[in-house]
């Protein structure tokens, strides 16, 4: 019991000692030589003395010696991020951020297939406002109020746009009888052709082409059917189209001012200014985008349409009202309405006046391009040819061809606000410099200077 008690007060003295000693460590600093070894040989005497009361049995009694304080630290394993190496943490960053702007590409797609209707007929109407608001503008001047002015420019312009579209299917019903017959003698010829010419085609194998055609119309006639039911979900699709257009013309000419700004408020605060002084450029770029083009379009439809006319080629006038109209989508229009021209004079008077119409279509097309876009449309819109296909193609994929319609006045529009956008950002930039700088005669370089 004695032994017991030795040993406990003993255990209590060393706990007390060790509790003592780690004070004094801690308020003495980190430890030099000297104390290393003397807590070496601390060490030592407190494992011996356990020994010793353990029976000298070189085992000690729940003792458990503490790690030396200089033993060397374990380094820590570095974090997942800062082992990969850097060009790999860009590419994912980079990956992921382009797998999100996929998928919203991919939403806005959806989206715009879905109220592609609503879309179409906005831009429609855009472009039919951009025609016929400077009108609107001249009978406000001569002293007419807003809304009297915005109905007869409405009025007037449908009207207009409606008697071209009926005048265009009157002609086409007036010489389709006569269309008939040439393209049925201008078959004959090319059978004939094709019997006696140098490629020695024989009957047997004209008449298995057309049979081979009428098996495949055979076949077919399902397809034809639903084409022709989807033709007519077209027409319908096109009429309410056509009625939304002249709704979203009628408020645009009588309240576009207002609908601008009332556009605005969504913009943020920060870049409201910009965006203001943008929307305005971008609306004159518009306005002379599509009143220079139609000036063009009537110019190479007009001088068509009186090469055709001499050549004595069949619906010369309904051939030069689509010149008109395919020359709002560029390049591409003017190249299928030039060819359809040919087509219809080579099946209808044969090879020699369907030359000297391709040379009417080129010339004009020459003057066109050369002399008359240059002069009329001038560096307002001017757009690089490549943006020009790239555009019409896009635009022909997304939504046929009223996308290929708008896909040009569009990127010279985003052409227009992108300049105007960098050039105002660049003038922010200068005025904040100057309002920075020192004031004169302070013996410092303004920072908005160059130096010398």
């Amino acid at each position: 019991m004695t032994s017991r008690l030795d040993r406990l007060r003993s255990a209590v003295g060393r706990w007390a000692a060790k509790a003592a000693e780690r004070r004094a460590e801690a308020e003495a600093g980190p430890p030099g030589p000297d104390d290393i070894d003397r807590r070496l040989s601390n060490a030592e005497a407190g494992r011996a003395q356990a020994e010793a009361e353990a029976g000298g049995t070189g085992h000690t009694s729940g003792y458990v010696p503490p790690p030396p304080k200089y033993a060397p630290a374990i380094a820590a394993k570095p974090e997942p991020a800062a082992a990969v190496p850097w060009g790999v943490r860009v590419a994912a960053e980079a990956g992921w951020r382009l797998l999100v702007l996929a998928g919203v590409i991919w939403v806005l797609m959806k989206v715009v297939s879905t109220i592609s209707l609503v879309i179409i007929a906005f831009s429609a109407g855009l472009l039919i406002t951009a025609l016929l608001q400077p009108t609107v503008a001249r009978l406000r001047r001569i002293g007419l109020g807003r809304g009297l002015a915005t109905a007869i420019t409405f009025i007037a312009g449908f009207v207009v746009m409606g008697l071209v579209g009926w005048f265009v299917v009157w002609q086409v019903m007036e010489n389709l009888d006569t269309l008939t017959d040439k393209v049925q003698d201008g078959i004959q010829e090319l059978k004939n052709w094709a019997l006696n010419g140098p490629f020695h085609v024989s009957e047997d194998q004209i008449n298995d082409i057309a049979q081979n055609l009428s098996d495949w119309i055979g076949d077919n006639s399902k397809e034809l059917t639903s084409a022709g039911i989807e033709g007519v979900t077209v027409i319908l699709e096109f009429l309410s189209g056509a009625l939304l257009t002249m709704f979203v013309t009628l408020f645009l000419l009588y309240d576009g001012r207002r609908i601008w700004e009332w556009t605005l408020k969504f913009v943020p605060a920060a870049a409201r200014e910009g965006v203001a002084g943008a929307g305005p450029r971008a609306w004159a770029t518009l306005t002379g985008y599509v009143r220079g083009t139609v000036i063009v379009a009537l110019i190479d439809a007009v001088f068509i349409g009186i090469g055709l006319y001499f050549l004595k080629v069949p619906m010369a006038v309904p051939l030069a009202v689509f010149i008109f109209l395919f020359a709002f989508i560029p390049i591409v229009g003017a190249v299928v309405s030039g060819a359809l021209a040919v087509v219809v004079a080579l099946v209808t008077d044969g090879i020699f006046t369907a030359l000297l119409t391709l040379c009417v279509v080129l010339a004009v097309q020459q003057i066109e391009s050369h002399i008359l876009q240059p002069f009329i449309l001038g560096r307002l819109v001017r757009v690089h040819p490549l943006a020009v296909v790239l555009g019409v193609t896009g635009g022909s994929l997304i939504a046929g061809i009223p996308g290929a319609v708008v896909a040009v006045p569009l990127v010279a529009v985003v052409n227009t606000v992108v300049g105007y956008l960098k050039g105002y950002a660049q003038e922010q930039a200068l005025r904040q410099l100057r309002e920075a700088a020192p004031p004169p005669g302070s013996g410092e370089r303004d920072p908005a200077e160059p130096e010398q």
